[in-house]
Parts: C-alpha cells; structure tokens; sequence
C-alpha cells in the first residue's frame, strides 16, 4: 500500500480542488474520514483550544502536538497535515520537527514564517520574522525532506497582514523556489488578493476558509476557479462541538435531556467498538 505522502501526491496532481476538515483530536479525525474526506488537517488552533483549553498564543509546545498528531494519524488511513508552527526554534529545530511529524505518519507539515510565540493568522497582534529568516525555515525544512523523510512541506506566510500583500506573495515565490510542496499565504482580505497570490504564485496553494475570519468564505467551485487546490476547514468541527457541548450543558442546567443525542449503540460505533468485538472474538480460545 503507497504511503499517506504518496496518496497526498496522487490527490494534489489530480484534478479538482480537495476539501480538508480540521480536526483536534483522533474521534475528530476518524469522523472525518468516515465522513468520506480525502484528507484532512491537524489545526494548531484546536488542538491547543480542546487539548489544553488556551488560546493559539504559542502556549502549546512541540511535544504536545506531535503526541496529539501521533494519536491522531494512528486513527485514521487517509493523508493528515499537521500544524508545524514555527518549527519551534532555529534551522536544526525546524529540521526536527519536520522529522518528528513525518515519524508520527503525517503526510504533510505546514511551516509559517511568524515570530514566536505565533498566534492564530487570523488575530491581532501578529508579526513576522525577516524575509530571510523565513527562508531559513523553509530550507531546513526542505532539507529534512530531501534527507529521507516521507513527508512534504506546506510553507505558509502571515506577512500580509503586517507587511502587505506584495511581501507576502513574495515570500511564496521564495518559499517556492526553496522547494515547498504548498504555498498557503494567510489572511487575504478580499476576492481580489486571492486571485493575485493565485496568478503571481506557481504550484499548489491552500485556502484558509474560517467562518467570520478575515479572508472571503468562498464556495469551493469558486475557490477552484481563483487557482486554489485546497480549501482547509480548520475550525469547523470545533466550532460546532462547542456549540453543541454548550447546548448540551444548558439543557442539563434546566433539568431537560439534550436534543440530539446519540443512541448509545451509535456512540459505541463511533470510536470503534463495533471492531474491538470483531478482534477480541477473532483470538477466543
């Protein structure tokens, strides 16, 4: 069977834009494949917010998401990219946690060019690293790759929002030229910025579409049609188990079941009794 990094290839080089869910954790990621998805993505963002209740502040350590990364890709057979962060130091850091996702079975690291601590690109205070700092990052992570890891670099930048749309589609040309598989640049703020980074930056590019950020939620046909090859629902499944946790809790407040409710055999099923049964009853003796 090809590996998780050669699907991804055969996806990205076939036609048409791919859907990706973000997940936060194992049951988030095997719904989504269960949900018929052909990939999906590990958000810094909700591992950080469901793991450890905090803000995407830079809080969460390099150790804390490739453990929750490992769990995650272990639950799932479709290709999974991971939020890399900043790559949590200099080159040789960068380096290792290239090495570290790619150990943990994703098939594809996202690297992004923000000064730690980094925040959600789609939040205030911001701020990047110099052009070439940035570049550093995108080598050392190219290097890992080309060294022997079965994994590609997705480079990503936040330079928009700090210094323009031109450095940034700048720095995708460099991350590009560097070797990165992907180019995501963060946070453009109109139909308009989308079809310039599209039209001035070769190779693949993802979409950052959360629901009441910065940049246009498009369709995907449209999005498709702008240049995009991916169009990343990071916070989606959070979002709406909040929600519905909440919903939950206030129904439990008043005395009231909660509507939506699982039949507890459905629940069993979603995280994989149904197969523990099958496996347990297969070595009997």
């Amino acid at each position: 069977m090809a590996s998780a990094t050669a699907r991804l290839k055969e996806l990205l080089a076939s036609p048409g834009i791919r859907i990706m869910p973000g997940c936060h954790d194992a049951i988030s990621a095997k719904l989504i494949q269960e949900s018929g998805f052909e990939m999906g993505f590990m958000s810094g963002f909700a591992v950080s917010g469901a793991r450890l209740g905090l803000p995407d502040t830079g809080l969460i350590s390099y150790g804390e998401l490739v453990e929750q990364g490992r769990n995650i890709c272990a639950a799932v057979s479709i290709p999974m990219f991971g939020d890399g962060d900043t790559g949590f130091g200099n080159a040789l850091n960068v380096k290792r946690t290239v090495q570290g996702y790619a150990r943990a079975g994703f098939a594809c690291i996202m690297i992004e060019d923000q000064l730690a601590p980094k925040r959600c690109g789609h939040t205030q205070g911001k701020a990047v690293v110099s052009r070439d700092e940035a570049a550093m990052r995108i080598r050392a992570a190219v290097d890992a790759r080309n060294a022997g890891d079965d994994i590609l670099i997705m480079a990503r930048t936040d330079a928009r929002a700090v210094l323009g749309l031109e450095e940034a589609i700048a720095r995708c040309r460099l991350f590009r030229e560097l070797g990165a598989d992907i180019t995501f640049l963060e946070a453009p703020e109109s139909v308009e910025e989308m079809h310039r980074y599209c039209a001035e930056v070769d190779g693949p590019k993802m979409a950052n579409m959360i629901e009441y950020g910065k940049t246009p939620v498009l369709p995907p046909q449209q999005l498709e049609a702008i240049g995009y090859k991916i169009a990343v629902y990071p916070l989606t499944l959070l979002n709406a188990g909040v929600r519905a946790m909440r919903e939950a809790l206030s129904s439990l407040r008043q005395g009231r079941m909660p509507e939506n409710i699982m039949e507890f055999e459905e629940l069993k099923a979603a995280v994989g009794f149904p197969q523990y049964y099958e496996e347990e009853h297969r070595y009997q003796y």
